[in-house]
Protein backbone atom coordinates (compact mmCIF):
# COMPACT_ATOMS: atom_id res chain seq x y z
CA UNK A 1 0.00 0.00 0.00
CA UNK A 2 1.19 3.37 -0.54
CA UNK A 3 0.76 6.65 1.12
CA UNK A 4 -1.41 9.69 1.45
CA UNK A 5 -1.40 12.64 3.67
CA UNK A 6 -5.10 14.40 4.52
CA UNK A 7 -5.46 18.22 5.32
CA UNK A 8 -4.74 17.34 9.02
CA UNK A 9 -1.25 15.90 8.32
CA UNK A 10 -2.14 12.34 9.31
CA UNK A 11 -0.26 9.38 7.29
CA UNK A 12 -2.94 7.27 5.91
CA UNK A 13 -2.31 4.19 3.84
CA UNK A 14 -3.81 4.07 0.31
CA UNK A 15 -6.51 1.46 -0.05
CA UNK A 16 -5.74 -1.32 -3.03
CA UNK A 17 -7.85 -3.10 -5.40
CA UNK A 18 -7.93 -5.96 -3.49
CA UNK A 19 -9.03 -4.47 -0.29
CA UNK A 20 -11.34 -2.76 -2.16
CA UNK A 21 -13.39 -5.40 -3.65
CA UNK A 22 -13.53 -7.43 -0.13
CA UNK A 23 -15.11 -4.43 1.37
CA UNK A 24 -17.72 -4.47 -1.56
CA UNK A 25 -17.96 -8.34 -1.18
CA UNK A 26 -18.39 -7.71 2.61
CA UNK A 27 -21.13 -5.08 1.68
CA UNK A 28 -23.33 -7.33 -0.70
CA UNK A 29 -22.84 -10.40 1.82
CA UNK A 30 -24.03 -8.51 4.13
CA UNK A 31 -26.71 -7.55 2.72
CA UNK A 32 -28.08 -10.23 1.18
CA UNK A 33 -27.77 -12.50 4.54
CA UNK A 34 -29.53 -9.97 6.76
CA UNK A 35 -32.43 -8.87 3.73
CA UNK A 36 -32.85 -11.84 1.67
CA UNK A 37 -31.90 -14.82 3.29
CA UNK A 38 -32.84 -14.68 6.92
CA UNK A 39 -35.01 -11.86 6.30
CA UNK A 40 -35.37 -10.32 9.84
CA UNK A 41 -32.98 -7.86 9.52
CA UNK A 42 -33.80 -4.57 8.19
CA UNK A 43 -31.89 -2.81 5.56
CA UNK A 44 -31.34 0.21 7.86
CA UNK A 45 -29.73 -2.12 10.62
CA UNK A 46 -27.66 -4.18 8.22
CA UNK A 47 -26.31 -0.47 7.02
CA UNK A 48 -25.21 -0.05 10.55
CA UNK A 49 -23.53 -2.89 10.76
CA UNK A 50 -21.53 -2.48 7.56
CA UNK A 51 -20.68 1.41 8.62
CA UNK A 52 -19.26 0.05 12.06
CA UNK A 53 -16.95 -2.98 10.04
CA UNK A 54 -15.89 -0.33 7.05
CA UNK A 55 -14.82 2.45 10.43
CA UNK A 56 -12.96 -0.62 11.89
CA UNK A 57 -11.36 -1.83 8.76
CA UNK A 58 -10.02 1.56 7.61
CA UNK A 59 -8.62 2.02 10.73
CA UNK A 60 -6.71 -0.92 11.26
CA UNK A 61 -5.80 -1.35 7.92
CA UNK A 62 -5.41 2.29 6.65
CA UNK A 63 -4.14 3.85 9.47
CA UNK A 64 -7.58 6.37 9.96
CA UNK A 65 -8.40 7.43 13.40
CA UNK A 66 -12.02 7.64 14.38
CA UNK A 67 -12.37 10.86 14.91
CA UNK A 68 -11.78 11.73 11.03
CA UNK A 69 -13.85 8.89 10.02
CA UNK A 70 -16.92 10.61 12.12
CA UNK A 71 -15.43 13.96 10.63
CA UNK A 72 -16.04 12.03 7.01
CA UNK A 73 -19.11 10.73 7.73
CA UNK A 74 -20.62 14.85 8.80
CA UNK A 75 -19.21 16.25 5.71
CA UNK A 76 -21.32 13.52 3.54
CA UNK A 77 -24.29 14.18 5.23
CA UNK A 78 -23.53 17.90 5.02
CA UNK A 79 -23.15 17.50 1.39
CA UNK A 80 -26.23 15.51 1.20
CA UNK A 81 -28.52 17.98 3.29
CA UNK A 82 -30.41 19.28 0.21
CA UNK A 83 -30.96 15.53 -1.44
CA UNK A 84 -32.61 14.58 2.34
CA UNK A 85 -34.86 17.09 2.72
CA UNK A 86 -36.35 16.15 -0.47
CA UNK A 87 -38.02 13.00 1.12
CA UNK A 88 -39.62 15.79 3.69
CA UNK A 89 -41.39 17.46 0.90
CA UNK A 90 -42.02 14.55 -1.17
CA UNK A 91 -43.99 13.11 2.30
CA UNK A 92 -45.63 17.00 2.22
CA UNK A 93 -46.67 16.35 -0.74
CA UNK A 94 -48.57 12.84 -1.39
CA UNK A 95 -50.39 13.95 2.25
CA UNK A 96 -51.36 17.83 0.76
CA UNK A 97 -52.39 15.91 -2.77
CA UNK A 98 -54.64 13.33 -0.99
CA UNK A 99 -56.39 15.54 1.34
CA UNK A 100 -57.10 18.19 -1.48
CA UNK A 101 -58.36 15.90 -3.78
CA UNK A 102 -55.48 16.21 -6.35
CA UNK A 103 -54.88 12.28 -6.66
CA UNK A 104 -58.53 10.79 -6.22
CA UNK A 105 -59.57 13.20 -8.89
CA UNK A 106 -56.56 11.50 -11.05
CA UNK A 107 -58.10 8.01 -10.37
CA UNK A 108 -61.33 8.86 -10.32
CA UNK A 109 -61.11 10.43 -14.04
CA UNK A 110 -58.55 8.36 -14.83
CA UNK A 111 -60.83 5.08 -14.83
CA UNK A 112 -63.36 6.70 -17.17
CA UNK A 113 -61.17 5.66 -20.03
CA UNK A 114 -60.61 1.88 -19.44
CA UNK A 115 -62.42 0.24 -22.26
CA UNK A 116 -61.46 -3.85 -23.27
CA UNK A 117 -60.01 -2.49 -26.42
CA UNK A 118 -57.72 0.45 -25.09
CA UNK A 119 -57.34 -1.23 -21.17
CA UNK A 120 -53.10 -1.66 -21.54
CA UNK A 121 -52.33 1.15 -23.26
CA UNK A 122 -55.33 2.79 -21.58
CA UNK A 123 -53.83 1.20 -18.27
CA UNK A 124 -50.18 1.98 -18.99
CA UNK A 125 -51.06 5.75 -19.54
CA UNK A 126 -53.07 5.86 -16.24
CA UNK A 127 -50.50 4.29 -14.01
CA UNK A 128 -47.91 6.25 -15.45
CA UNK A 129 -49.78 9.19 -14.91
CA UNK A 130 -50.56 8.66 -11.10
CA UNK A 131 -46.80 7.74 -10.54
CA UNK A 132 -45.68 10.78 -11.97
CA UNK A 133 -48.27 13.06 -10.02
CA UNK A 134 -47.61 11.15 -6.70
CA UNK A 135 -44.08 10.04 -7.18
CA UNK A 136 -44.35 6.73 -6.03
CA UNK A 137 -44.55 3.24 -8.09
CA UNK A 138 -44.77 1.55 -4.88
CA UNK A 139 -48.39 3.16 -4.57
CA UNK A 140 -49.17 3.52 -7.86
CA UNK A 141 -48.86 -0.16 -7.90
CA UNK A 142 -50.89 -0.46 -4.52
CA UNK A 143 -53.43 1.16 -5.66
CA UNK A 144 -54.56 1.85 -9.44
CA UNK A 145 -52.58 -1.35 -9.82
CA UNK A 146 -54.58 -3.74 -8.06
CA UNK A 147 -57.92 -1.66 -9.18
CA UNK A 148 -56.52 -2.81 -12.88
CA UNK A 149 -55.60 -5.91 -11.89
CA UNK A 150 -59.18 -6.85 -10.64
CA UNK A 151 -60.37 -5.11 -14.14
CA UNK A 152 -58.00 -6.98 -16.22
CA UNK A 153 -58.94 -10.88 -14.80
CA UNK A 154 -62.74 -9.63 -15.37
CA UNK A 155 -61.82 -9.12 -19.40
CA UNK A 156 -60.00 -12.58 -19.59
CA UNK A 157 -56.59 -10.98 -20.09
CA UNK A 158 -53.90 -12.84 -18.39
CA UNK A 159 -52.41 -11.92 -15.15
CA UNK A 160 -48.82 -11.07 -16.25
CA UNK A 161 -49.67 -8.90 -18.94
CA UNK A 162 -51.64 -6.47 -16.76
CA UNK A 163 -49.11 -6.87 -14.20
CA UNK A 164 -46.30 -6.04 -16.45
CA UNK A 165 -48.53 -2.58 -17.80
CA UNK A 166 -48.85 -1.92 -14.43
CA UNK A 167 -45.53 -2.06 -13.47
CA UNK A 168 -44.12 -0.90 -16.57
CA UNK A 169 -45.96 2.54 -16.02
CA UNK A 170 -45.12 3.05 -12.30
CA UNK A 171 -41.67 2.72 -12.69
CA UNK A 172 -41.62 5.39 -15.76
CA UNK A 173 -43.30 7.75 -13.62
CA UNK A 174 -41.50 6.64 -9.77
CA UNK A 175 -38.40 7.65 -12.66
CA UNK A 176 -39.47 10.88 -14.16
CA UNK A 177 -41.46 12.61 -11.53
CA UNK A 178 -39.77 15.37 -9.66
CA UNK A 179 -41.55 14.31 -6.65
CA UNK A 180 -40.21 11.17 -6.27
CA UNK A 181 -37.30 9.54 -4.26
CA UNK A 182 -36.15 7.86 -7.01
CA UNK A 183 -34.48 10.90 -9.16
CA UNK A 184 -34.40 12.98 -5.83
CA UNK A 185 -32.07 10.09 -4.79
CA UNK A 186 -29.93 9.26 -7.83
CA UNK A 187 -29.31 12.96 -8.57
CA UNK A 188 -28.05 13.61 -4.62
CA UNK A 189 -25.70 10.07 -4.95
CA UNK A 190 -24.57 11.28 -8.40
CA UNK A 191 -24.01 15.12 -7.32
CA UNK A 192 -26.02 15.98 -10.36
CA UNK A 193 -28.87 19.24 -10.70
CA UNK A 194 -32.17 16.97 -10.26
CA UNK A 195 -33.95 18.95 -13.72
CA UNK A 196 -30.66 18.47 -15.63
CA UNK A 197 -30.86 14.54 -14.48
CA UNK A 198 -34.99 14.38 -15.83
CA UNK A 199 -33.64 15.87 -18.68
CA UNK A 200 -31.07 12.99 -19.47
CA UNK A 201 -33.59 10.80 -18.32
CA UNK A 202 -36.25 11.53 -21.17
CA UNK A 203 -33.66 11.54 -23.89
CA UNK A 204 -33.71 7.72 -23.70
CA UNK A 205 -37.18 7.06 -21.79
CA UNK A 206 -39.21 8.52 -24.86
CA UNK A 207 -38.62 6.46 -27.58
CA UNK A 208 -38.44 3.46 -24.96
CA UNK A 209 -42.02 4.36 -23.88
CA UNK A 210 -43.45 5.15 -27.76
CA UNK A 211 -41.99 1.36 -28.07
CA UNK A 212 -43.96 0.28 -25.09
CA UNK A 213 -47.25 1.95 -25.81
CA UNK A 214 -47.29 0.20 -29.10
CA UNK A 215 -46.42 -3.25 -27.59
CA UNK A 216 -49.19 -2.91 -25.19
CA UNK A 217 -51.69 -1.58 -27.79
CA UNK A 218 -51.14 -3.76 -30.37
CA UNK A 219 -51.27 -6.52 -27.69
CA UNK A 220 -54.55 -5.49 -26.33
CA UNK A 221 -56.42 -5.97 -29.57
CA UNK A 222 -56.42 -9.79 -28.57
CA UNK A 223 -58.63 -8.97 -25.87
CA UNK A 224 -60.55 -5.94 -27.58
CA UNK A 225 -63.97 -8.19 -27.83
CA UNK A 226 -64.00 -9.23 -24.09
CA UNK A 227 -66.44 -7.72 -21.53
CA UNK A 228 -65.55 -5.39 -19.19
CA UNK A 229 -66.52 -6.28 -14.94
CA UNK A 230 -67.05 -2.54 -14.10
CA UNK A 231 -68.15 -3.19 -10.41
CA UNK A 232 -64.90 -2.32 -8.91
CA UNK A 233 -64.60 0.63 -10.84
CA UNK A 234 -67.93 1.88 -9.61
CA UNK A 235 -67.18 1.46 -6.37
CA UNK A 236 -63.84 3.24 -6.50
CA UNK A 237 -65.89 5.82 -8.57
CA UNK A 238 -68.60 6.23 -6.34
CA UNK A 239 -66.29 6.14 -3.13
CA UNK A 240 -63.82 8.98 -4.46
CA UNK A 241 -67.38 11.06 -5.43
CA UNK A 242 -69.31 10.48 -1.97
CA UNK A 243 -65.71 12.00 0.05
CA UNK A 244 -64.30 14.19 -2.05
CA UNK A 245 -65.03 17.51 -4.17
CA UNK A 246 -63.86 16.36 -7.73
CA UNK A 247 -64.24 19.46 -9.97
CA UNK A 248 -61.32 19.64 -12.35
CA UNK A 249 -59.59 22.98 -10.55
CA UNK A 250 -58.32 20.74 -7.74
CA UNK A 251 -55.73 19.22 -10.49
CA UNK A 252 -54.27 22.95 -9.86
CA UNK A 253 -51.54 21.62 -7.43
CA UNK A 254 -50.37 19.34 -9.63
CA UNK A 255 -50.53 21.70 -12.75
CA UNK A 256 -48.56 23.96 -10.59
CA UNK A 257 -45.99 21.60 -10.00
CA UNK A 258 -45.07 20.45 -13.87
CA UNK A 259 -45.34 24.34 -14.94
CA UNK A 260 -42.37 25.53 -12.06
CA UNK A 261 -40.47 22.20 -13.01
CA UNK A 262 -40.74 22.96 -16.45
CA UNK A 263 -39.82 26.52 -16.05
CA UNK A 264 -37.16 25.29 -13.96
CA UNK A 265 -37.79 26.55 -10.40
CA UNK A 266 -35.74 25.49 -7.98
CA UNK A 267 -37.23 21.87 -6.72
CA UNK A 268 -37.32 22.48 -3.27
CA UNK A 269 -39.37 25.94 -3.16
CA UNK A 270 -41.71 24.45 -6.34
CA UNK A 271 -42.36 21.42 -4.10
CA UNK A 272 -43.48 23.76 -1.33
CA UNK A 273 -46.09 26.35 -3.47
CA UNK A 274 -47.43 22.75 -4.59
CA UNK A 275 -48.06 21.39 -0.83
CA UNK A 276 -49.35 25.21 -0.03
CA UNK A 277 -51.60 25.02 -3.17
CA UNK A 278 -52.87 22.09 -1.85
CA UNK A 279 -53.47 22.86 1.21
CA UNK A 280 -55.17 25.89 0.34
CA UNK A 281 -57.98 23.46 -1.95
CA UNK A 282 -58.41 21.28 0.60
CA UNK A 283 -59.48 24.35 3.05
CA UNK A 284 -61.82 25.75 0.25
CA UNK A 285 -63.33 22.76 -1.58
CA UNK A 286 -62.40 19.70 0.70
CA UNK A 287 -64.10 21.50 4.29
CA UNK A 288 -60.55 20.39 5.59
CA UNK A 289 -59.70 22.92 8.81
CA UNK A 290 -55.72 24.76 8.66
CA UNK A 291 -54.83 22.72 11.44
CA UNK A 292 -55.94 19.06 9.58
CA UNK A 293 -53.53 20.48 6.92
CA UNK A 294 -50.87 21.29 8.62
CA UNK A 295 -50.88 17.88 10.67
CA UNK A 296 -51.41 16.05 7.56
CA UNK A 297 -47.69 17.07 6.80
CA UNK A 298 -46.77 14.77 9.35
CA UNK A 299 -49.13 12.03 10.19
CA UNK A 300 -50.62 11.72 6.87
CA UNK A 301 -53.75 11.64 5.05
CA UNK A 302 -56.20 9.78 6.96
CA UNK A 303 -59.91 8.78 6.00
CA UNK A 304 -62.52 6.52 6.83
CA UNK A 305 -64.88 6.38 3.95
CA UNK A 306 -66.57 2.84 4.49
CA UNK A 307 -64.88 1.00 1.81
CA UNK A 308 -62.09 -1.45 2.55
CA UNK A 309 -61.31 -1.36 -0.76
CA UNK A 310 -60.20 2.26 -1.18
CA UNK A 311 -59.00 3.24 2.33
CA UNK A 312 -56.19 2.19 1.96
CA UNK A 313 -55.69 3.69 -1.55
CA UNK A 314 -56.08 7.06 0.00
CA UNK A 315 -54.90 7.20 3.52
CA UNK A 316 -50.93 7.71 2.98
CA UNK A 317 -48.27 10.32 3.21
CA UNK A 318 -46.75 12.84 5.80
CA UNK A 319 -43.15 12.79 6.97
CA UNK A 320 -43.96 9.74 9.02
CA UNK A 321 -44.15 7.67 6.17
CA UNK A 322 -40.85 8.95 4.55
CA UNK A 323 -38.98 8.14 7.62
CA UNK A 324 -37.73 4.37 6.49
CA UNK A 325 -36.12 6.07 3.07
CA UNK A 326 -35.11 8.98 4.91
CA UNK A 327 -32.62 6.44 7.18
CA UNK A 328 -31.55 4.25 4.23
CA UNK A 329 -30.85 7.30 2.47
CA UNK A 330 -29.05 8.65 5.90
CA UNK A 331 -27.11 5.82 6.70
CA UNK A 332 -26.28 5.26 2.62
CA UNK A 333 -24.90 8.62 2.59
CA UNK A 334 -22.76 8.18 5.47
CA UNK A 335 -21.64 4.58 4.11
CA UNK A 336 -20.89 6.13 0.32
CA UNK A 337 -18.53 8.91 1.91
CA UNK A 338 -16.79 6.60 3.87
CA UNK A 339 -16.04 4.53 0.65
CA UNK A 340 -15.11 7.47 -0.90
CA UNK A 341 -13.30 9.20 1.13
CA UNK A 342 -11.40 6.39 2.07
CA UNK A 343 -10.16 5.60 -1.36
CA UNK A 344 -12.04 2.63 -1.58
CA UNK A 345 -13.97 3.76 -4.83
CA UNK A 346 -10.97 5.11 -6.19
CA UNK A 347 -9.01 1.92 -6.29
CA UNK A 348 -12.20 0.34 -7.66
CA UNK A 349 -12.84 2.86 -10.42
CA UNK A 350 -9.19 2.45 -11.69
CA UNK A 351 -9.26 -1.38 -11.72
CA UNK A 352 -12.39 -1.60 -13.42
CA UNK A 353 -11.78 0.90 -15.94
CA UNK A 354 -8.34 0.62 -17.10
CA UNK A 355 -9.65 -0.47 -20.63
CA UNK A 356 -12.42 1.62 -20.83
CA UNK A 357 -12.07 4.32 -23.90
CA UNK A 358 -15.76 4.69 -25.40
CA UNK A 359 -18.86 6.27 -24.14
CA UNK A 360 -20.86 2.60 -25.04
CA UNK A 361 -18.69 0.68 -23.02
CA UNK A 362 -18.63 2.94 -19.96
CA UNK A 363 -22.44 2.91 -20.32
CA UNK A 364 -22.61 -0.70 -20.19
CA UNK A 365 -20.01 -1.17 -17.23
CA UNK A 366 -22.50 1.81 -15.36
CA UNK A 367 -25.85 -0.49 -16.33
CA UNK A 368 -24.34 -3.64 -15.63
CA UNK A 369 -22.87 -2.50 -12.19
CA UNK A 370 -26.31 -1.07 -10.77
CA UNK A 371 -28.32 -4.06 -12.39
CA UNK A 372 -26.14 -6.49 -10.23
CA UNK A 373 -26.08 -3.99 -7.34
CA UNK A 374 -29.71 -4.02 -6.84
CA UNK A 375 -29.98 -7.84 -7.90
CA UNK A 376 -26.92 -8.58 -5.01
CA UNK A 377 -27.90 -5.78 -2.73
CA UNK A 378 -32.01 -6.39 -3.20
CA UNK A 379 -32.58 -2.74 -3.22
CA UNK A 380 -32.18 -0.13 -5.60
CA UNK A 381 -31.74 2.85 -3.11
CA UNK A 382 -28.29 1.13 -2.03
CA UNK A 383 -27.63 0.74 -5.71
CA UNK A 384 -28.34 4.09 -6.32
CA UNK A 385 -25.43 5.51 -3.54
CA UNK A 386 -22.84 2.99 -3.97
CA UNK A 387 -22.76 3.47 -7.75
CA UNK A 388 -23.53 7.36 -7.79
CA UNK A 389 -20.72 7.42 -5.52
CA UNK A 390 -18.47 4.97 -7.89
CA UNK A 391 -18.35 6.33 -10.95
CA UNK A 392 -19.18 10.28 -10.21
CA UNK A 393 -15.51 11.09 -10.27
CA UNK A 394 -14.88 9.18 -13.38
CA UNK A 395 -17.53 10.95 -15.14
CA UNK A 396 -15.76 14.33 -14.46
CA UNK A 397 -12.62 13.17 -15.60
CA UNK A 398 -14.09 11.93 -18.82
CA UNK A 399 -15.99 15.07 -19.78
CA UNK A 400 -19.52 13.61 -18.90
CA UNK A 401 -21.87 15.16 -17.36
CA UNK A 402 -23.08 13.56 -13.69
CA UNK A 403 -26.65 13.99 -15.33
CA UNK A 404 -25.72 11.31 -17.77
CA UNK A 405 -24.41 8.93 -15.04
CA UNK A 406 -28.15 9.37 -12.67
CA UNK A 407 -29.62 8.04 -15.92
CA UNK A 408 -27.79 5.20 -16.26
CA UNK A 409 -27.50 4.21 -12.98
CA UNK A 410 -31.59 4.82 -12.55
CA UNK A 411 -32.00 2.52 -15.71
CA UNK A 412 -29.44 -0.23 -14.72
CA UNK A 413 -30.83 -0.17 -10.76
CA UNK A 414 -34.55 0.45 -10.66
CA UNK A 415 -36.27 -0.29 -13.94
CA UNK A 416 -35.19 -4.03 -13.83
CA UNK A 417 -35.77 -4.39 -9.76
CA UNK A 418 -39.57 -5.28 -9.64
CA UNK A 419 -38.30 -8.16 -12.79
CA UNK A 420 -36.98 -9.74 -9.68
CA UNK A 421 -38.75 -10.99 -7.18
CA UNK A 422 -36.30 -11.16 -4.42
CA UNK A 423 -35.55 -7.52 -4.05
CA UNK A 424 -37.60 -5.02 -2.16
CA UNK A 425 -39.31 -3.71 -5.26
CA UNK A 426 -40.23 -7.44 -6.56
CA UNK A 427 -41.26 -8.67 -3.54
CA UNK A 428 -44.20 -5.46 -3.07
CA UNK A 429 -45.13 -6.50 -6.88
CA UNK A 430 -45.45 -10.18 -5.84
CA UNK A 431 -47.07 -9.79 -2.56
CA UNK A 432 -49.49 -6.79 -3.97
CA UNK A 433 -50.28 -8.27 -7.56
CA UNK A 434 -49.75 -11.94 -6.90
CA UNK A 435 -47.45 -12.88 -10.07
CA UNK A 436 -43.90 -12.97 -9.69
CA UNK A 437 -41.30 -10.46 -11.69
CA UNK A 438 -40.13 -13.96 -13.60
CA UNK A 439 -43.53 -14.64 -14.68
CA UNK A 440 -44.30 -10.67 -16.33
CA UNK A 441 -41.17 -10.11 -16.96
CA UNK A 442 -41.36 -11.15 -20.71
CA UNK A 443 -44.38 -8.14 -21.24
CA UNK A 444 -42.49 -5.44 -19.20
CA UNK A 445 -41.35 -4.37 -22.21
CA UNK A 446 -40.61 -0.61 -20.69
CA UNK A 447 -38.84 -1.96 -17.85
CA UNK A 448 -35.86 -3.81 -20.46
CA UNK A 449 -36.47 -1.64 -23.18
CA UNK A 450 -35.28 1.31 -21.24
CA UNK A 451 -31.83 0.15 -20.41
CA UNK A 452 -31.43 -1.41 -23.77
CA UNK A 453 -32.41 1.89 -26.09
CA UNK A 454 -29.89 4.24 -23.41
CA UNK A 455 -27.17 1.48 -24.28
CA UNK A 456 -27.96 1.42 -28.07
CA UNK A 457 -27.82 5.60 -28.18
CA UNK A 458 -24.70 5.90 -26.12
CA UNK A 459 -23.11 3.31 -28.44
CA UNK A 460 -24.11 5.92 -31.12
CA UNK A 461 -22.77 8.65 -29.29
CA UNK A 462 -26.85 9.76 -28.99
CA UNK A 463 -28.29 11.53 -26.16
CA UNK A 464 -24.92 11.20 -24.79
CA UNK A 465 -24.27 14.56 -22.10
CA UNK A 466 -21.21 16.31 -22.26
CA UNK A 467 -19.80 18.89 -19.69
CA UNK A 468 -18.01 20.63 -23.28
CA UNK A 469 -20.72 21.05 -25.83
CA UNK A 470 -18.17 20.80 -28.66
CA UNK A 471 -17.59 17.20 -27.86
CA UNK A 472 -21.42 16.50 -29.12
CA UNK A 473 -21.51 13.51 -31.26
CA UNK A 474 -18.21 11.90 -29.86
CA UNK A 475 -17.66 8.48 -29.08
CA UNK A 476 -14.16 7.81 -28.04
CA UNK A 477 -12.76 9.16 -24.76
CA UNK A 478 -9.61 10.17 -27.01
CA UNK A 479 -11.06 12.33 -28.89
CA UNK A 480 -12.68 14.63 -26.56
CA UNK A 481 -12.00 18.17 -25.37
CA UNK A 482 -12.49 18.13 -21.14
CA UNK A 483 -13.23 21.46 -19.71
Amino acid sequence: MGEKINNNSSIHKSATFGLSVAILLMIISIMFVGVMWLKTISIPACLILIITLVCLISCLKLKYKFNELIDIMAESIKNGTFGLLFFIAIGGIIASWMMSGTVPAIIYYGLNIISPKIFLPAGLLLCSITALCTGTSWGTVGTVGIALIALGQGMGIPLPITAAMIVSGAAFGDKMSPVSDTPNLVSMSCGADLYDTIKAMITTMLPAYIISFVLFAVLGFKFAGSNINYEIIKETQSVLAQNFNLNPIVLLPMLILLFLSFKKYPSLPSMAIAIFAGMIISVIFQGETISNCIEALNSGFVIETGSEYVDPILNRGGLQSMLNTFSIAFLAICMGGLLDKCGYLNALVSGLLKKINTVGSLSFVVLMSSFISTASLGEAYLSFILNGSVYKNEFDKRGLNRSMLARLVSEGGLMLAPLMPWTTFGAFCLSTLGVSGLEFAPYAFLNYLSPLVSLIMSYMGIGVVWNNKLNKGKRKFDDIIVD
